[in-house]
């Protein structure tokens, strides 16, 4: 069984905010991190580019205890790695679209299709299974809605 899209959201985004205070759910229980840990990350999804020297000048700390904690948070995975934002205007993909997807079907032989078939689409930046009364949520990046309904028929076809 395939699935529809009863009705799509567009959200035009200049910048893309910044979660600073998530909790992940994961096998392992959370560790609890400080205010000196807090404010390490915050700085880091600020410009993960600066030095250990800027970024414990920033949060009040000598260069080699501000190393260590961002150490030990790599070492535990809280954190995973560091990433470059492209301003996606500039490369010509200006729209960024949220899709509502709902199914008729909760197998897993389709949720592994449509997930292969999301999968296989570039322009599906993130892939999301939601709570109520829609059941996934997709954030497909676009140069325009010529190539979003091409994009959409592209999906519709792939996980028929």
């Amino acid at each position: 069984m395939g699935f529809h899209i009863p009705y799509l959201q567009f959200l035009f985004l200049e910048e893309i905010p910044q979660m600073t205070d998530v909790t992940v759910a994961s096998l392992d229980p959370p560790r609890r991190i400080d205010a000196i840990d807090r404010k390490i990350l915050r700085v880091l999804q600020e410009d993960a580019s600066l030095s250990v020297a800027e970024i414990g000048e920033r949060v009040g700390l000598s260069s080699t205890p501000c190393w260590k904690r961002i150490q030990r948070m790599e070492a535990e995975g809280i954190i995973m790695g560091k990433v470059a934002l492209v301003d996606q205007n500039r490369i010509g993909l200006g729209l960024s679209v949220f899709v509502s997807v709902e199914s008729g079907d909760h197998s897993d032989a389709w949720l592994k299709k449509f997930a292969v078939a999301v999968s296989a689409m570039p322009e599906v930046m993130e892939f999301y299974r939601m709570a109520g009364d829609v059941d996934y949520m997709l954030r497909v990046v676009v140069a325009d809605m010529r190539s979003y309904d091409i994009s959409t028929k592209n999906l519709s076809a792939r996980s028929h």
